[in-house]
């Protein structure tokens, strides 16, 4: 699966579960850690794991399973690491906090709604 399908795949699922605030950041030329960041805020600690299950599910759909999963237990910050493209759901004053876009601010910003236009 390409980095591409992956993010569409994602995307979508965030957005089907009302995810607030989608992002997605190419970090390829900023560093080892993956090509993409997608980060997206839910608005409680139960619509944030429905959000990160869903995103799993639906890549496990497409035979994609994370590397890692990290957070699933305080559902304030969930990670799903797929290597080249990594997903941050958060809760939104979690989100606030640690602010992923200011820090990876050098990073190209990828416009979300060509993901959930396409049929």
């Amino acid at each position: 699966m390409t980095d591409i399908e992956m993010l569409k795949a994602g995307v979508r699922a965030l957005d089907s579960k009302k995810a607030h605030d989608i992002k997605i950041i190419k970090v390829k030329d900023l560093t080892i850690l993956a090509n993409y960041f997608v980060i997206a805020t839910g608005t409680s600690s139960t619509q944030v794991k429905a959000l990160a299950d869903e995103v799993d599910y639906q890549l496990g759909l497409l035979g994609e399973q994370p590397k890692q999963i990290e957070g699933k237990q305080g559902s304030s910050w969930v990670v799903l690491d797929y290597i080249d493209v990594i997903f941050h759901v958060f809760y939104k004053d979690t989100r606030e906090f640690y602010d992923l876009e200011r820090l990876w601010q050098d990073g190209e910003i990828i416009d979300v709604e060509q993901f959930l236009d396409e049929e």
